[in-house]
């Protein structure tokens, strides 16, 4: 494997001058050709020899000017490996450079092993202070994340490199050890390469096709290292990707999926990973293969998906040659979305009860496992078709994606997609704006899929997928039908999808800070809040955690209803929100990150010098007592579903941080410290203590409000010192109890409990 100093230490300026000594080499076959062909073979031909010696030496001529031919096919092979070479080396050896130069910047330099190192004398006079072995934690995280970047990178180019030798050698003709032992020439036979490729990801994905043919017959691949390697080189390259699926076609590609995820979970689990990877490879093949372009305007402004002016574009695009792909492949796979496919996981697991029953996997069930194992983002559109593929046709028949048994990981067999619908949701979450598009209730398309998949009774989308159908009796063999039920991890695509289509963040991506709003978002997250409040009890908890990093998102907006006593100054319903808190309240993490998210909005409005400083006290009282009764009113008839633990154990997980919106360093230094004395409120106060005395908010809430107290001070102590009722000493302290109280009342009115 190269090193990161071969890396940075080699010189590709001998490529392109080899590369012209190659063409140079083939033009001089090309003139030997014609010379030889007009001078040589012609003597054999022109009619003057005849005779058994004149029909030898023609075929004997002829072989020869082939050979001729055949020497420029491959010389102009390796010419253009090798400018391919060029240009795949620069791009990716400058992204090491760039790396290096970033991590500069970072104060991270890089030493000869392509290590990231700090320079940890700065931090001496930080020695004695109480955080300093958490600030070392951090420089040590920082290093190893830029070293991890440093090492991938140059993983890349060695990776580019494997694939150059590969295409070169196949240009050459030189054989595999396999291939020469088969050849009964023993590879001894001297000849030019009249089928040299000259691209180097076709070369590679043939060879990538050679490993999926062992599987496809049963066989396991010599060189799982080599076939992860075609596979992840070639990750983002179209021309790979479609000539690796095109040579299997969308029927030969499910069944390859399904073998490989047979082979990691159950045949040979001690290569899971490789196993995994490579079908990542694979899913990240159909992606790159499947790839919409980037639309823009004629100002050269990007076009959103989902949008009239995005469809127009498309429909254009889709008549192209460049969609060709795209077309038949769709095409290709709703023929197959409803076709059965062997999968072990579909009758391994089934538990008690179902042992024995053999049952087929549908074609888009084995798809949509196969996009959630991808690591790259699919383009909106593909998900959006195959998803109204998927819908279109369980309309048809709802009961298409029924198995027996459960997955949804108790078993350990949560990966697979039996609920494919919802699998393409979650995979569709990973590019928010497109998830936004697909659920935009703006739309005609838009509302009809929000309505289907989030929306109740009649008309609405059938999240039961589990056949309760089992076998009993002496050898199981008495049929008792107890009817569908849904798996644990029901919705969790959609909750996902709805998520980023709210917030424009993905949920299950890396934390990278708030993102601004769409119009887009905006009408999802309003619809959300309207169609689920409206559920009420019935909203599925599943939404729980979702709704609460889409409230977080839209905090000021939410705390502005929480927080408006005359109801006459909110943007949104305050009987939605009151509903929807109370919902998000039944579960412990839930209610949580909501509460926490919240404090956030509320720390924020202190340093907001378009209002009133004593409104904002009051507006921080009024919008804590709301959600006490809120989560009072969510638990003390509800016992049933009473989902929080008896010891309260919320400590900040880090989940809702990624939907704050952006407030200043100061507000957000405040917002952590109220979160913690908030946090010492809620283990203090347990569930079991849930009577009619809650509505003293003051009472159980007194750490979390003294904090906030203590915040509204430091802001506007000047404003304080000139003003009745506000002192430090313990005026402050009775406002915002007070109002606290008053927002509980407020609440306890939308709840309907007056």
């Amino acid at each position: 494997m190269l090193t990161y100093q071969d890396v940075i230490a080699v010189s590709l300026r001998s490529l392109t001058t080899t590369a012209k000594d190659w063409d140079d080499m083939a033009d001089g076959f090309e003139d030997l050709e014609t010379l030889y062909r007009n001078q040589v073979e012609s003597v054999a031909n022109d009619g003057s020899w005849v005779g058994v010696s004149a029909g030898a030496a023609s075929s004997q001529f002829t072989g020869t000017r082939k050979q001729y031919a055949d020497a420029q096919v491959e010389a102009r092979a390796v010419a253009s490996i090798l400018r391919d070479a060029h240009g795949q080396f620069s791009r990716l050896i400058g992204h090491v450079e760039d790396l290096v130069e970033q991590a500069k910047k970072a104060e991270m330099p890089v030493n000869n092993q392509g290590e990231a190192v700090y320079d940890y004398s700065k931090l001496a006079p930080n020695r004695h202070d109480e955080d300093y072995p958490s600030l070392v934690s951090r420089y040590k995280k920082a290093e190893a994340a830029w070293t991890k970047k440093i090492k991938d990178a140059v993983q890349a180019v060695d990776d580019a490199d494997q694939g150059v030798k590969l295409a070169l050698h196949d240009a050459a003709g030189i054989k595999s050890w396999f291939e020469r032992a088969m050849d009964p020439l023993h590879g001894m036979e001297h000849g030019f390469n009249g089928d040299a490729v000259g691209d180097i990801e076709v070369v590679e994905a043939r060879e990538a096709k050679q490993y999926a043919d062992r599987i496809l017959a049963g066989e396991k691949p010599d060189d799982l290292g080599e076939w992860k390697r075609l596979m992840r080189d070639n990750s983002d390259d179209p021309v790979f990707s479609r000539t690796f699926l095109d040579s299997l076609g969308p029927d030969k590609t499910l069944q390859l999926a399904n073998k490989i995820d047979d082979l990691a979970y159950f045949d040979d689990k001690r290569n899971k990973s490789d196993y995994l990877d490579i079908n990542g490879g694979i899913a990240d093949s159909l992606a790159a293969a499947t790839r919409v372009p980037d639309f823009k305007d004629a100002n050269g402004k990007h076009i959103p998906f989902g949008t009239a002016a995005y469809n127009d574009a498309f429909k254009g695009w889709q008549k192209t040659s460049d969609a060709g792909f795209y077309n038949k492949w769709r095409d290709a796979l709703h023929e197959r979305g409803d076709d059965r496919y062997d999968l072990k996981a579909a009758g391994e697991n089934v538990g008690v009860g179902f042992k024995g029953h053999d049952q087929q996997v549908r074609g888009y069930q084995s798809l949509a496992t196969l996009m959630e194992q991808g690591h790259k983002d699919f383009s909106p559109q593909f998900v959006a078709d195959v998803t109204d593929d998927m819908i279109s046709m369980e309309k048809k028949d709802p009961d298409i994606w029924n198995l027996y048994g459960t997955f949804d990981g108790k078993g350990g067999d949560g990966w697979f997609a039996n609920d494919p619908v919802d699998g393409a949701l979650g995979v569709m979450s990973r590019t928010p704006e497109g998830a936004a598009g697909y659920l935009d209730p703006g739309t005609d398309e838009g509302k009809n899929r929000f309505d289907y998949l989030l929306g109740k009774g009649e008309g609405s989308r059938d999240w039961q997928v589990v056949n309760d159908t089992n076998w009993q009796g002496p050898g199981g063999n008495v049929e008792v039908d107890a009817g569908e039920s849904s798996d644990t991890d029901n919705r969790t695509g959609l909750g996902d999808a709805l998520t980023a289509a709210a917030t424009g963040i993905d949920p299950s991506g890396a934390p990278h800070g708030p993102t601004a709003h769409t119009a887009a978002n905006d009408r999802v997250f309003q619809a959300a809040l309207s169609t689920l409040s409206g559920q009420g009890d019935d909203m599925p908890s599943a939404f729980r955690d979702d709704m609460a990093k889409i409230m977080t998102s839209h905090g000021d907006e939410v705390y502005a209803a929480m927080s408006d006593v005359s109801g006459k100054h909110s943007t949104l319903d305050q009987e939605q929100v009151m509903e929807m808190t109370k919902q998000i309240s039944r579960s412990e993490n839930s209610y949580g990150m909501l509460h926490e998210g919240m404090n956030y909005a509320i720390v924020d409005s202190f340093h907001d010098r378009s209002r009133a400083p004593e409104d904002t006290l009051d507006s921080a009282g009024y919008a804590v007592g709301f959600m006490e009764e809120a989560r009072y009113n969510a638990l003390k008839g509800d016992q049933h579903d009473y989902t929080w633990d008896k010891a309260w154990s919320y400590h900040g997980s880090g989940a809702i941080l990624n939907f704050i919106p952006v407030y200043g360093d100061i507000a957000q230094r405040g917002a952590d410290v109220v979160t913690t004395a908030w946090i010492m409120d809620e283990q203090e106060h347990q569930a079991q203590r849930l009577t009619d005395d809650s509505t003293s908010t003051y009472a159980t809430r007194r750490n979390q409000l003294n904090e906030l107290a203590d915040q509204w001070y430091s802001v506007n102590s000047s404003w304080a010192l000139d003003e009745t009722g506000y002192s430090f000493q313990d005026g402050v302290y009775k406002k915002i109890a007070a109002a606290a109280n008053d927002g509980n009342d407020m609440a306890d009115g939308l709840a309907g409990d007056h």
